[in-house]
């Protein structure tokens, strides 16, 4: 069964940082285009950021370059989201995604 596992969120204050970490298991991760999504209450699902499959091309949301970084470790089937100067407006449910995959979210809360 094909599956995406996010885990490392959690309650941050501004400022602060992050890793999320996403697991792919039951399909060969290494051919695929990652890409981490984010859903705030009311708003629509936006895309965040994307990696290509050896990680030499990555894309961003203007709201989040400079600040997040996405990268991969294909020998772990692992795609990584490290967030940094986090602010209040990047509070949501965080999404890993492939290709007509998607994982079942995690939380993660800006707030003094």
């Amino acid at each position: 069964q094909e599956r995406l596992v996010e885990s490392g969120g959690g309650l941050v204050q501004p400022g602060g940082s992050l890793r999320l970490s996403c697991v792919g298991s039951g399909f060969d991760f290494i051919t695929y285009y990652m890409r981490w999504y984010r859903q705030a209450p009311g708003k629509e699902r936006e895309l965040v950021a994307g990696i290509s499959t050896f990680g030499h091309s990555t894309e961003y949301a203007d709201s989040v370059k400079g600040r997040f970084t996405i990268t991969r470790e294909n020998d772990k089937n692992t795609v990584f989201l490290q967030m940094d100067s986090l602010k209040p407006e990047d509070s949501a449910v965080y999404y890993c995604n492939r290709h007509s995959l998607w994982g079942p979210g995690i939380q993660v809360i800006v707030s003094s």
